[in-house]
């Protein structure tokens, strides 16, 4: 049953892809049944009237009735063939074609330990700060097929998951497996890991029209060997322009330990360079935001969504292949094959 169900499944999409380029045609189907109605129908009396059938019998012997059959609806299935070929099938292939926008984004997401800090929402369920961020920016990521995005995380150093790349499905899954909490060592490199990212998008193809690198964090510069003001410069000279997102809530917060034990590290008090973060955005013609609550985070991704728009060019191309000839082709050799029957296995005699 395998098989079968495969070719089905393969023979469904190209049955719907077909079409009738002059379907007023198949109106004549309707004289095929009146037709047939009319050759199975008495004729008028014989001209020459027997007493007895014997000597007839020894003229030709009957032939089958299956064969007898099929030779009676041959003609009708030549003529079937022929009105759906002057119908002229065709089957139709569109494709579309998607140029990139032009715009490439590189999203840097924290994932130092207080990422894990439980102070967001997602519907009615508390969150970390790390799984509110990757659940918006999975949704921006889905909203924007034709941007060609990369992935650079970031604790006590970068690392890169995902170059850029308009493959959105691996993408996504690369979201999901690769940024996590405690692949690399603890701390926070906002400049380590802008440079990392502005160097990936340096000297890109020059159709590029905007290059984008969206930083979401929750604290302030303490890692790296290139600090955050100074990737901002080498930004800036790239022509990157920088998005700043400060996430979570100010305040005490306790922070659970990665080895889900259920351990918390003691309070700590959360921490946030605002002024550092609004100088990064500034030097490369980029916004500052805070979010507190993924609300406000998603709204922040609307945002910039909003801003960093441009036209993207679509092109549909159409495919058309004639299949009339097929149908002529097993019209003619339904026709032959009826003639052939006529005048050998089933000839009349007399003629």
């Amino acid at each position: 049953m395998e098989p079968t169900s495969f070719h089905l499944n393969t023979l469904w999409p190209w049955l719907l892809e077909c079409r009738w380029a002059e379907p007023h045609w198949l109106w004549l189907l309707l004289l095929v049944p009146a037709l047939a109605f009319l050759r199975g129908a008495r004729g008028t009396g014989p001209a020459v009237a027997f007493s007895s059938l014997h000597l007839l019998r020894q003229i030709s012997k009957p032939g089958r009735s299956a064969m007898g059959a099929l030779s009676t609806a041959l003609p009708f299935v030549t003529l079937i063939l022929m009105i759906a070929a002057m119908a002229r099938p065709q089957h139709v292939r569109t494709r579309e074609t998607i140029d990139a926008s032009g715009i490439e984004i590189f999203l840097a997401i924290d994932v130092s330990l207080s990422m894990s800090i439980e102070d967001m929402t997602l519907g009615n369920q508390t969150v970390n700060r790390l799984s509110a961020a990757k659940k918006v920016t999975r949704d921006f990521i889905q909203g924007r097929r034709s941007d060609r995005i990369g992935l650079v995380a970031f604790a006590g150093r970068p690392y890169v998951p995902s170059p850029l790349t308009l493959d959105h499905d691996w993408l996504l899954n690369t979201l999901s497996e690769q940024v996590k909490i405690g692949l690399v060592e603890d701390g926070t490199a906002i400049g380590s890991a802008i440079g990392a990212a502005a160097r990936r998008l340096e000297g890109r193809d020059t159709e590029v029209k905007s290059k984008i690198i969206v930083l979401i964090t929750d604290g302030s510069n303490n890692s790296g060997n290139l600090t955050p003001l100074d990737a901002a410069r080498l930004a800036q000279t790239f022509g990157v322009r920088i998005y700043t997102i400060a996430v979570g809530t100010e305040g005490m917060h306790r922070i659970p330990l990665p080895d889900r034990s259920g351990r918390f590290l003691p309070g700590m008090r959360q921490e946030f360079d605002i002024d550092l973060m609004k100088q990064i955005a500034a030097m490369t013609n980029g916004m500052f935001f805070r979010a507190q609550d993924t609300r406000a985070l998603e709204e922040i991704f609307k945002t910039i969504d909003t801003m960093e728009k441009t036209e993207i060019k679509r092109q549909t191309r159409t495919e058309v292949d004639e299949m009339f000839h097929v149908l002529v082709a097993a019209a003619l050799a339904t026709g032959l094959l009826g003639a052939a029957l006529r005048l050998t296995a089933f000839r009349e005699v007399p003629a």
